[in-house]
This record gives C-alpha cells, structure tokens and sequence, in this order.
C-alpha cells in the first residue's frame, strides 16, 4: 500500500508542476508548446539523474519509485520513454534505435488515426 501512495502523491506534485509551467509558458510563449518542452526536457534530465543514482545504489527504492513513477510521470509526457529508450539504446543500440522511430511515427500515426475516427 505505501508504493501505491507513494506514486499517488509524487504523481500529485509532479502534475500539479505541469500545471503550473504550462500556466507561466502559456503567458510568455501563447502560441507555442513551450510549457511541454520544458517540462519533457527537465523531466528527461532528472529522469536520467534519478535512474543513475538508483542504480548505484544512492537513492533506496521508495525515493526512486516516488521519484520516477510518481513526480516524473505527473510532470512529463515524455521521461519515461527517455529512460527506457537509453537503456535499450546502451543495451541493444539497433533495437533502441527502432524503440524510438516506431515510437515517434507509431504515436503520430495513432494520434492522426484518432483524430480521423473523431472527426
């Protein structure tokens, strides 16, 4: 039960962060996505960092999940992708580079397909 509350209140933070980068980038850049990018790059940075220091045993499990799955995954749309893709990319570089393509053209793809049915 403590894992489950864990991710429910980092999830909290990170989305209610969302929120508010999305809220102050809507002001200083209205027509672009900026409040997005920003808070993918930082999520994928602090992703990597968070990853990094767990597998080395630095950060127990309980920062790590409340971390990753909980602040990361309400903050991000894009962190978790991020750290999978480096892993399998360090891994298997020829399967992690297909991970991405048919990620980013299977997600585009889907979104037009969605869009369609919708419309």
């Amino acid at each position: 039960m403590t894992s489950w509350l864990l991710v429910a209140l980092g999830g909290a933070l990170g989305s209610m962060a969302r929120y508010g980068a999305g809220l102050a980038s809507s002001r200083l850049a209205p027509d672009l996505p900026a409040g997005t990018l920003a808070v993918n790059l930082v999520g994928s940075f602090l992703m990597a960092v968070t990853v990094t220091l767990a597998g080395r045993g630095v950060l127990p499990g309980d920062a790590r999940l409340f971390l990753t799955t909980g602040v990361m995954g309400g903050l991000t749309t894009y962190s978790a992708f991020n750290a999978e893709a480096l892993a399998l990319m360090s891994a298997r570089p020829v399967a992690g580079g297909a991970y991405v393509a048919v990620t980013v053209v299977g997600c585009l793809s889907a979104g037009l397909c969605g869009r369609a049915l919708a419309s």
